[in-house]
């Protein structure tokens, strides 16, 4: 997938791939629109008739993408991502994944106060009992403004059960 591997993955790579990647989106948009009814009837279009032609905008979009890469990117050994980059964009993208299994198994609030005391400790470099309240606070603020204020309720795990919050 790159270009020039020995320095990163070249832009040119990039931008196919995000080309692809988002007309096999728009591809799967038209062919579940196919199977709703994409078509105009006595009373109107569709279900499908709208999803349709908007799969097929992605999909004409992402070949444009990929003729503006060919012609634009194509040879010109343009670095979208070194180690250096590579390296910052996970130390954010893994807390975030991190953040998503915690959240499915502990709960979401447990999950945001766990995420944000470790970003603030390990990201921010603060010390553990500024960054541990904050995660509680925030988390608790969160729980007060959509359990009790908008009465949403989110995703909880066993720690909340233990607490007796459903």
């Amino acid at each position: 997938m790159s270009e020039n591997s020995a320095n990163g993955v070249s832009r040119f790579a990039v931008e196919l791939g995000v080309a692809a990647l988002t007309a096999a989106f728009g591809a799967a948009v038209c062919y579940g629109s196919l199977d709703i009814g994409a078509g105009w009837t006595e009373m109107g279009p569709d279900a499908g008739y709208f999803p349709f032609y908007i799969g097929l905008l992605i999909v004409f979009g992402s070949l444009v993408n990929i003729a503006h890469a060919f012609l634009k990117h194509r040879g010109t050994g343009e670095i979208f991502l070194d180690a250096g980059r590579a390296k910052v964009v996970a130390s954010f993208l893994l807390p975030l994944v991190a953040f998503g299994a915690v959240s499915a198994w502990l709960g979401l609030y447990v999950g945001t106060a766990l995420y944000i005391a470790a970003t603030m400790l390990f990201q921010g470099r603060y010390r553990w009992w500024i960054a541990l309240p904050a995660g509680l606070g925030v988390s608790l603020v969160f729980f007060v403004v959509f359990e009790i204020g908008f009465q949403v309720p989110l995703l909880k795990g066993p720690v909340e059960a233990w607490f007796g919050i459903y």
